[in-house]
């Protein structure tokens, strides 16, 4: 799947053209390399979002195409 398809189907970022925004900024990392919105996710995947000066790191558990927001979190972990 598409990184910026997984960031807005996980919720980590609301919009998907937020997410390819954020990647062509160089703000999102996999696996600590900067990556664009067409990168591959895979499960095991550590991602990195920047937000101003807050970072999130996660942990990728499951790739999935569509799910419900309540099970949004299941598709990854905090690191």
């Amino acid at each position: 799947m598409r990184l910026d398809k997984y960031l807005k189907v996980s919720r980590l970022i609301k919009r998907r053209t937020v997410a390819n925004e954020a990647c062509d900024a160089g703000r999102v990392l996999i696996n600590g390399n900067v990556a664009k919105a067409g990168t591959n996710v895979k499960v095991g995947d550590r991602i990195t979002v920047m937000f101003g000066n807050k970072e999130v790191n996660v942990e990728v558990i499951a790739v999935e195409e569509t799910v419900k927001k309540e099970e949004a979190g299941s598709l990854y972990k905090y690191i």
